[in-house]
């Protein structure tokens, strides 16, 4: 039997998912390049400094955001990989095109909020960017990669960007809170965040389970992790219950993913 148009030949909507990524893209770019400073205010220094590596308990010390040039490197690769040939009719970029271009979009629109000083906005867009890549990344855990450069360019690319996300999203929440005038006492502000880092955790153990033990998610949530740890107990405010619990997390977090793949889960990444 002669196999389908649909199944060997590009269709107009997967050509219009191509250009729609790489404008996302480009958007993604321009929105970068407005959080560095090179169009605009570095996010560190925008929104009052709310989102500065000093500015609450659960921020991540500075060496932390490295994290970004990975991910930003991996989106540009993606936008490249899925202008091969066969990626515009390959069931699996169909099934993340458009998620991928969402989580672009948001990323650069969250950078762009901040810059106006709209910290509650940027923790709706944050949560929107969190949910958009758990779908994404459940969705290619439903299909095996093609080889290898699919798995290091779209698996770990997005892997990556979710992990670190999740950790993201308590940092956002609780600038947001303390932007907005929320000062609890030393001993409730420590206990709030052992508890929300308790709860990053869990969430560790959770994604581990359902999306296949990725150590791409694992490994991103646990670096961002250590760097709460590492600014708790190297710069202000230093809160030593804080870093003994973002350490434990972060180990909570790792291993859950590598007790999963023993037990012949099927996380590859």
């Amino acid at each position: 039997m002669e196999p389908t148009a649909t199944a060997t030949r590009p269709l107009p909507s997967d050509r219009v998912r191509q250009v729609g990524v790489t404008l996302a893209e480009v958007f993604c770019v321009l929105g970068t390049l407005v959080g560095v400073g090179v169009l605009g205010t570095r996010v560190a220094e925008s929104s009052g400094g709310a989102l500065s590596s000093e500015a609450t308990l659960l921020a991540p010390a500075g060496p932390a955001f490295s994290i970004w040039s990975v991910v930003y490197a991996g989106l540009a690769a993606y936008t490249v990989w899925q202008w091969l040939p066969g990626r515009a009719s390959d069931p699996r970029a169909r099934s993340v095109g458009w998620l991928a271009a969402a989580s672009m979009v948001l990323n650069a629109a969250w950078l762009l909020v901040t810059q106006q000083g709209w910290i509650w906005v940027s923790v709706g867009v944050i949560v929107a960017l969190v949910a958009t890549l758990g779908v994404l990344v459940r969705r290619l855990s439903g299909r095996p990669a093609g080889g290898t450069v699919e798995r290091v360019v779209v698996d770990g690319t997005f892997g990556l960007y979710l992990g670190w996300v999740c950790v993201a999203v308590c940092a956002n929440v609780t600038a947001a809170l303390v932007a907005s005038g929320v000062e609890p006492s030393r001993l409730v502000a420590e206990v709030a965040a052992v508890l929300v880092l308790a709860v990053v955790a869990a969430l560790g153990v959770v994604l581990a389970g359902r999306l296949g033990a990725r150590w791409s998610v694992a490994a991103a949530s646990a670096w961002g992790l250590v760097w709460i740890a590492v600014g708790r107990t190297q710069a202000s405010p230093a809160s030593t219950p804080t870093a003994v619990a973002a350490v434990a997390a972060a180990v909570v977090t790792v291993g859950a993913a590598l007790l999963l793949r023993r037990a012949g889960g099927p996380g590859t990444r």
